[in-house]
């Protein structure tokens, strides 16, 4: 008896005209990205990952990201008359796996239904891109999620919370961040925001930047509108609160866990291989990134500790690329 052929199966649809013809079709009845069909000019959409469904963000809260939910970014721009298009996948620390792997599989949909014309990126909560960065006047990073449960609280019901505002100087974005509720948290060189519900402080440390100072007062006019005026707000500065100062007082004095930098393991190199008729990840280079090892049938992950970078070999399968960023997030 003859050994069935893999040309006899369905596999020998698969990377064909056929099978992303499918693909794209599949791709078309998800509602969420009908706006993009009929966008033909520069914007960007924002989606959260919510219950394995992809769910539009009002644009009120673009940039503003919770670090339990993973969310996907388009960002369409124009180069000489033509639509260029980037999206991206970001994945809070406290994402599940469920959730940051259906972002991974909806951006390649994404990419599906846009022809292959996307750029597709990976990001990581405090490991965003420049370029992702570049979108968003401030980006908001809060504790909580889907899973966690939203729903609308009075200013009387309200947890407390501090909100720490710190510019990243090479980017000159000023990203806020929920940090631990303690005095502890607090630095002379940044700005934070000591949220009560119904009472609300600045407190600009004496080193604090501007444009710190300048988002922060931002954020808390937004706090005010938000509670129809049933929030009083109160701007401090370092050096003239006293220990006694209501705001000192609401804080805990607690100690806060340090975060260690990054420690340079140096450079690791990964591979994905789907040549041996299914999908191999492995690492194939602890200690650096030697450039001899690397062809272009496959998927390769540079893995510096700080940054991670993707290449697509030009000859890679349809099925090694669709699962380059699912993978990515595993090295």
């Amino acid at each position: 008896m003859d050994e069935p052929s893999w040309q006899d199966t369905n596999l020998a649809l698969f990377g064909s005209d056929e099978d992303r013809r499918v693909k794209k079709e599949s791709a078309m009845e998800e509602e969420a990205w009908v706006p993009v069909l009929h966008t033909h000019e520069p914007r960007i959409f924002v989606w959260r990952i919510e219950n394995f469904k992809v769910r539009p963000i009002n644009e009120h809260d673009y940039g503003q990201f919770y670090n339990g939910d993973s969310y996907i970014v388009l960002n369409i721009s124009k180069k000489n008359d033509t639509l260029a298009y980037d999206v991206h996948f970001w994945i809070g620390q406290h994402s599940t796996q469920d959730e940051y792997g259906t972002a991974a599989y909806k951006t390649v949909e994404l990419d599906t239904l846009l022809d292959g014309a996307a750029v597709q990126h990976r990001e990581v909560e405090n490991h965003e891109s420049k370029l992702f960065k570049s979108y968003f006047p401030t980006i908001r990073i809060l504790n909580g999620g889907v899973k966690s449960g939203f729903r609308h609280v009075t200013p009387n019901e309200y947890q407390p919370r501090l909100l720490h505002f710190c510019l990243q100087e090479k980017e000159k974005l000023v990203v806020m961040s929920e940090v631990e509720l303690s005095a502890s948290s607090l630095n002379s060189g940044d700005v934070f925001i000591l949220d009560l519900g119904t009472t609300a402080f600045q407190w600009n440390g004496k080193h604090s930047n501007k444009e710190e100072r300048y988002q922060a007062a931002q954020f808390l006019h937004t706090l005010e509108s938000e509670r129809l005026g049933r929030c009083k707000t109160t701007v401090l500065d370092e050096e003239s609160v006293e220990d006694n100062d209501e705001f000192l007082r609401a804080l805990p004095n607690i100690p806060v866990k340090r975060t260690k930098k990054d420690m340079d393991v140096g450079k690791r190199m990964y591979r994905l291989s789907d040549e041996s008729g299914e999908l191999k990840f492995e690492l194939i280079a602890s200690n650096g990134a030697p450039r001899r090892i690397v062809n272009e049938d496959d998927v390769y992950f540079i893995d510096t500790s700080k940054e991670l970078f993707v290449f697509l070999g030009s000859r890679c399968s349809i099925k090694e690329k669709q699962n380059a960023l699912s993978y990515a997030h595993v090295s």
